[in-house]
């Protein structure tokens, strides 16, 4: 240990009375690093004092201490295993090691550990949150109600309403000490990570930034932040946030590492996830959820469903990814088994009492009532969230469909048109629906020059048949025409020359009323040339009759 001298070795000032001398070379005591929560200090010198062979059971028992309040939980639980060996342990060793097995994630050791320590608020509030890792909601509320209104027991009570996703009764627990508390700084922190969860960055910010002037180089205070900052502007603005906790995370502090590691491939877009979330897997609860999300973006449908597929899902998170899951599973599969899971998924989220308000919860129930097909309802829900959503490529491709879907083709149309991703562009769905909405305005040419530009496939049949169909649906035959004339050749149906001749005299009607122009009386008797049907020769020669007549050049 490096000690700053105050006065010189020698010369003038060097003498000092000896009650100072022997107060400069008094060696620091634990209580002083404890009570300066310096706990590396203190776990530093405890050691010493054990390596030297002067330690004691209550040396352990503050090295235990000291370790589980640096976040070395398993050294901690290692140190208390030992000490319960001991025949004449001391109570509060089994409780202590319960708090240890908790915060490893190793819930039943916890439980049977803190069943064998006396009775004490401690014992009640770990039996109150392993009850919530267990979902046993009987045993839950029973603790529930040994809850005193003490500070210790308010905050346990406060972190169960957080994880129940029960955000505003967590708040107001949180305020209501801080009244009564205003140094307790560390509350914002929870007061703005309540506020984050329920989508309001901007608040959430405003309250974080009471703990970051105390704290300017808190960890999680500043991942926080970052997350906030990613909400409200970019991924960019978070990466720039989070560029100062990587300077000054320490070695040893691997939390905030693996925190940040993870949170810049969530800021990136997915960049880096496959190196760095399957690893995070166990150790960040998102880390799977992302993973997931970046395997659906990546069309890796079935990875996304074998990670997700044995979740037991708890947060609202949860249940709209598994939802999101089943329903591309269904979708590409085809099973109806898959699109119920995902319907039902989407509407416990969406009914609920804490989400029905908030924008996933209405995404949910619009999704829900897309995959049963009432349009009508998912209009309902997605008119009230649309002003959030103006640049987003895959709402307004639902909100098209779903406009579409109820006949509403002249707004679909313009949604459609503010898609500016090429994937979805180039999906078939969106090029049929964007072919349907064009014939049902009337514009035929633009649909049929949609299906110009695809390569053959039996997605470009499929929109041919669309074209064909829905163009003579509208009485716009001469298009209905061409596309049945396409089809007749790829496929000798009978059923396309009834549709063909359909259309054909369809558009010469049109010409004779002059809804049409004559010349494309020429066209029309081309295409009928294709035709080797013995009906052909009748309605050609009435057609070329009609032409002479009327003095239509058709050569």
């Amino acid at each position: 240990m490096m000690l700053s001298r105050v006065k010189p070795a020698t010369g003038p000032g060097s003498q000092t009375p000896s009650k100072e001398k022997a107060k400069k070379k008094k060696v620091p005591k634990v209580d002083d690093f404890l009570e300066a929560r310096d706990y590396t200090g203190a776990i530093t010198l405890l050691e010493f004092t054990r390596s030297s062979g002067k330690s004691n059971e209550e040396t352990d028992m503050w090295i235990a201490y000291c370790a589980f309040h640096l976040g070395d939980y398993k050294k901690s639980m290692e140190e208390y295993e030992k000490l319960t060996r001991h025949e004449a342990c001391h109570p509060d060793n089994w409780i202590n090691l319960g708090c240890c097995y908790f915060f490893l994630g190793m819930y039943e050791e916890a439980d049977n550990s803190s069943q064998k320590a006396p009775k004490s608020g401690l014992q009640n509030r770990l039996f109150f949150h392993l009850s919530q890792k267990f979902n046993d909601e009987k045993r839950l509320m029973g603790y529930h109600q040994s809850l005193q209104d003490v500070i210790e027991d308010q905050l346990s009570l406060a972190s169960i309403h957080y994880l129940r996703s029960h955000y505003q009764e967590a708040i107001d627990i949180y305020k209501r000490i801080l009244l009564d508390n205003r140094d307790y700084l560390a509350l914002n922190v929870y007061v703005a990570l309540c506020y984050y969860k329920l989508d309001y960055y901007d608040v959430s910010q405003e309250v974080l930034a009471v703990y970051l002037q105390h704290f300017p180089d808190s960890a999680i205070a500043i991942n926080l932040k970052a997350c906030n900052h990613f909400r409200l502007y970019h991924g960019r603005a978070a990466e720039a946030e989070l560029k100062g906790l990587q300077e000054i995370a320490s070695p040893s502090f691997t939390f905030a590492k693996d925190l940040i590691k993870h949170n810049l491939v969530v800021f990136r877009g997915g960049e880096g996830a496959l190196q760095v979330l399957p690893p995070l897997i166990d150790v960040i609860p998102e880390a799977r959820l992302n993973l997931v999300i970046y395997y659906l973006k990546q069309d890796d449908v079935q990875e996304a469903y074998g990670l997700i597929k044995d979740l037991e899902p708890t947060t609202p998170q949860e249940y709209i990814l598994k939802g999101v899951v089943n329903a591309a599973l269904g979708q590409e599969q085809g099973s109806r088994e898959h699109l119920k899971i995902a319907q039902q998924y989407f509407q416990l989220v969406g009914g609920s009492a804490s989400e029905c308000d908030t924008i996933p919860g209405r995404q949910c129930m619009a999704s829900c009532f897309f995959l049963l097909k009432q349009f009508e309802d998912v209009l309902i829900y997605l008119n009230s969230i649309k002003s959030y959503f103006y640049n987003d490529d895959l709402f307004n491709f639902n909100y098209a469909q779903s406009k579409a879907s109820v006949g509403n083709y002249k707004e679909a149309e313009e949604i459609f048109m503010l898609i500016q991703s090429e994937k979805v562009k180039n999906d078939y769905i969106y090029l049929s629906w964007l072919a349907r909405c064009y014939i049902m305005n009337r514009k035929a040419r633009l649909a049929w020059e949609l299906y110009l530009k695809m390569e053959t496939s039996g997605e470009s049949f499929s929109l041919l048949q669309l074209i064909a169909n829905d163009c003579y649906k509208m009485g716009q035959f001469y298009y209905a025409a061409k596309a049945f004339d396409v089809l007749e050749r790829l496929d000798p149906n009978p059923e396309y020359w009834e549709g063909k001749r359909g259309a054909c005299v369809g558009i010469f009607q049109q010409i004779i009323a002059g809804h049409e122009p004559r010349e494309t009386l020429r066209d029309i008797l081309q295409i009928l040339r294709n035709t080797s049907n013995p009906q052909v020769e009748y309605i050609m020669r009435t057609m070329k009759k009609w032409a002479k007549d009327n003095r239509i050049p058709i050569q």
